[in-house]
């Protein structure tokens, strides 16, 4: 089994604006430890901030359902695995990203969860959803690494 939750925050000298605070944090691929997570990483994109109610659920709900994904999909519920959480923390925007130990997942391949013959489809409603939070969502070449940006009022 894998530490509880590892937190590290990175903040960059101020002569490089690009990436000025990153918080990385590593849990256990336990769906137990998602809202503790959840709430650290949003305490950090918000401190010395009032985020809008409305960028504050989106993040909380994007991230739990990429968590949920990257531990149940991704690491297979492995205890002996965990998943990483990197928040890069912009002026105007936060890119988190998610990624597990899995073998990764073709984004091409999956259908939408909307369309009739897809309804009783096992997977994609979690990226489905996501998908409709974040301002943009990325996937990286091997398919274990999510990337979502959202605003960061």
């Amino acid at each position: 089994m894998t530490a509880p939750l590892r937190l590290c925050v990175h903040r960059s000298d101020s002569t490089v604006p690009a990436i000025p605070i990153s918080v990385d944090l590593r849990m256990p691929s336990d769906v137990a430890e998602v809202e503790a997570a959840v709430e650290l990483i949003a305490r950090h994109c918000f401190a010395g901030r009032s985020p809008c109610a409305r960028t504050a659920f989106r993040l909380r709900v994007a991230l739990s359902e990429a968590l949920a994904n990257a531990i149940l999909r991704g690491n297979q519920s492995d205890p002996s695995k965990s998943v990483v959480i990197r928040a890069e923390l912009f002026a105007e925007s936060i890119r988190l990203g998610i990624e597990d130990e899995g073998h990764g997942f073709d984004l091409t391949r999956l259908t939408s969860p909307v369309l009739p013959e897809s309804l009783e489809d096992e997977q994609g409603r979690g990226l489905f959803i996501i998908s409709q939070l974040a301002d943009r969502v990325e996937v990286n070449d091997r398919g274990n690494t999510i990337w979502m940006t959202l605003p960061r009022c």
